[in-house]
């Protein structure tokens, strides 16, 4: 797989939540509805002032995001590694159903803080999310400014291997 070769866009009508899918280099891909997210063990990240990365405009005030941490899913979707230390250079593709995408790498998530704070979100203010409210949404609590890495309608986790 070409890993300058973007993510395509994920076609899905408008106003339903199809399964979060975890694909790529894993063990057990898996296919999670908003549910079975509510399944694993919760955590909640504090409010934030959502603005712009590039013009700091504030955009919108948002509640505490509540929901899974990315490495819980993964963890339980198990990393390949067909090569000894394979899963360490690995990167993650977070892809919204819009084609918007964002990226982590796995000593990031599992190496650093900012692994605890990257959630896979199903409530924001204790209310449940549907798809017009960007059911689910990933979010990575621990980043200077949150809107890079804020990915609304969040359709695949995808799991690449680097390499020269």
């Amino acid at each position: 797989m070409d890993i300058a070769t973007a993510p395509a866009p994920i076609d899905n009508t408008a106003g339903q939540i199809s399964p979060l899918q975890l694909t790529g280099s894993l063990v057990r891909p898996m296919s999670l509805s908003l549910e079975a997210l509510r399944q694993y063990p919760a955590v909640t990240c504090p409010a934030f002032d959502l603005r712009c990365y590039t013009t700091q405009r504030f955009i919108r005030a948002v509640a505490p995001y509540r929901g899974v941490r990315l490495t819980d899913l993964l963890a339980q979707a198990e990393l390949r590694n067909d090569v000894d230390g394979d899963f360490k250079r690995m990167i993650f593709l977070a892809v919204g159903h819009d084609g918007y995408f964002v990226t982590f790498s796995w000593h990031e998530l599992f190496n650093t803080p900012v692994g605890e704070k990257v959630i896979v979100a199903y409530e924001c203010g204790d209310k449940a999310l549907d798809a017009q409210h960007g059911a689910p949404v990933l979010f990575s609590g621990a980043d200077l400014v949150p809107a890079p890495r804020h990915v609304k309608r969040l359709a695949r986790i995808e799991a690449r291997v680097l390499a020269l």
